[in-house]
């Protein structure tokens, strides 16, 4: 199931008698999961009848056992096991499946990674068992998402402002949602639209150094603000990591890499590069400037210096080069 279909389920009461939730992405996972466990049953019900059990601390059998049991002074009773891929003996779920309590909402939640699909238990969560794979949405989505998440408050935000916390925060969706919910505290009650003010003001990004301004200012082959950027990354290595600034050009680099093979009829709309580069619609601009600086044999090169720099900051072939010494001569080599 999608899920969206599942939320909507959820929110009409309807509730089903096993949940399986796994994948890399837990912020679903735990969405989903909080949600059976804060309505499925009234306050007064949970003391009896909804148990919260870990995976690393109970196995397969009590698990089962205890979603056999029937509800007390109630229609239904919950189960919840968190933390299940820590779960001993999570294959012997397939006999509970096969004949489940229907007074009891047993919901596995599975994180970190997806159940094996050729595994006789993946093969069994078929309908009406709601199964649910939670995957990491793809950096170059992660802008889209975090104007969707603003708008369902009823604000708007800069796409420049999207871009910058998905370059400095990756797809970690906790960890997003978390800063734009201490934005959203901080923002006063009469402003309704964020900008990359706002995120350097509040979460602590700032908007003139960070790698998305770093790659806009390679993208102009603008010398003084690349090494002003680079410059003020050496001076704050801990929150600048080397790791971060190499895998955000390398982002930049391989889609200007890949305009370069797009024929002229593709280059015409935005939404058809984005898909074709697999690249956020309202940074294709930055591409198309970058093709026309950078050759597809040059940016073919940077490809080459990013991975060769990126073994030097973790000392292969390094003997004594600061991460800022390193930063320099990667980015002198790639402007000229």
């Amino acid at each position: 199931m999608e899920y969206k279909d599942l939320a909507e389920e959820l929110k009409k009461g309807h509730y089903r008698n096993i949940y399986f939730f796994h994948g890399k992405e837990p912020y679903f996972i735990d969405r989903l999961t909080h949600y059976i466990q804060e309505n499925a049953l009234s306050e007064s019900e949970r003391s009896f009848n909804q148990t919260i059990l870990y995976g690393k601390d109970t196995d397969t059998e009590t698990v089962i056992n205890t979603a056999k049991r029937y509800p007390m002074m109630a229609q239904r009773q919950v189960v919840i096991v968190k933390e299940a891929q820590n779960l001993k003996g999570l294959e012997k779920l397939l006999y509970y499946l096969q004949k489940p309590q229907q007074k009891t909402i047993l919901v596995i939640s599975y994180k970190y990674g997806s159940l094996d699909k050729r595994t006789r238990l993946y093969k069994a969560l078929k309908d009406p068992v709601a199964e649910f794979e939670s995957k990491k949405i793809p950096d170059h989505k992660v802008p889209e998402w975090i104007l969707k998440y603003i708008k369902k408050r009823k604000l708007t935000m800069d796409s420049d402002a999207a871009v910058l916390m998905t370059e400095f925060l990756g797809n970690d969706l906790d960890k997003i949602t978390h800063e734009l919910d201490k934005l959203l505290l901080a923002l006063p009650n009469d402003q309704t639209h964020i900008t990359s003010a706002h995120i350097e003001k509040n979460i602590g990004i700032s908007k003139e150094y960070n790698p998305f301004e770093l790659n806009k200012a390679l993208a102009e082959k603008n010398v003084v603000k690349a090494n002003r950027i680079i410059r003020h990354f050496g001076k704050n290595p801990s929150e600048y990591a080397m790791p971060m600034i190499i895998g955000s050009m390398y982002f930049f680099f391989s889609k200007v890499l890949g305009y370069h093979f797009l024929t002229p009829e593709e280059r015409k709309n935005k939404y058809k590069v984005a898909t074709r580069l697999k690249a956020y619609p309202n940074s294709v601009w930055q591409y198309e400037k970058a093709t026309k600086k950078y050759s597809y044999q040059k940016a073919a090169h940077i490809i080459s210096y990013l991975r060769e720099y990126d073994m030097k900051s973790k000392g292969v072939n390094n003997v004594s080069a600061s991460e800022e010494d390193l930063l320099k001569e990667l980015v002198f080599k790639i402007l000229h």
